[in-house]
């Protein structure tokens, strides 16, 4: 049974929760970890490096432990070999069969997510990008923008 989440012990994932328009915390959570999946594919190791590290604020406060958690440890994959994975190989940008476009980074999104049919996943990846910006410093902000493909980047732009 889920412990419930009050509004004022959720601030990040309750930012989420709301503009992305999901009913549920944990589907919030799980789909942002998602997201920052895919954005971490797409950047280089140093990158993602610096995001996590201005990501060091606790995301929510709850009694349920398995909630209790750093921003930055949503930032981390929950799978160990993919988490490996994302750190020794190179950004899956330019020429090739690993290209991560705006079209691949929404159908990863919405797939790995689990994200219920109800939802518009281009509003579910703003609502992350608006949270997760309103951790960040604004060079942070800019350089992720600049690792993100064109409709992509415009949402985060937007977000």
């Amino acid at each position: 049974m889920r412990t419930n989440i009050k509004e004022q012990d959720t601030p990040f994932l309750e930012k989420v929760q709301e503009k992305s328009g999901l009913s549920d915390i944990y589907d919030a959570r799980d789909i942002t970890e998602v997201v920052f999946r895919v954005m971490r594919d797409l950047m280089t190791t140093e990158t993602a490096d610096r995001v996590e590290a201005e990501l060091h604020e606790p995301a929510e406060i709850s009694e349920d432990k398995s909630l209790q958690m750093e921003i930055a440890d949503l930032w981390h994959d929950t799978n160990p070999l993919v988490g490996f994975l994302s750190r020794v190989r190179p950004p899956w940008q330019g020429p090739g069969i690993f290209k991560i476009d705006s079209d691949r980074f929404l159908f990863r999104v919405a797939n790995e997510g689990g994200m219920p049919p109800n939802v518009n996943r281009e509003q579910v990846v703003k609502a992350v990008f608006s949270a997760t910006k309103d951790e960040l410093s604004p060079q942070r902000i800019q350089e992720i923008s600049s690792w993100l493909p064109d409709k992509v980047r415009q949402l985060w732009d937007e977000a």
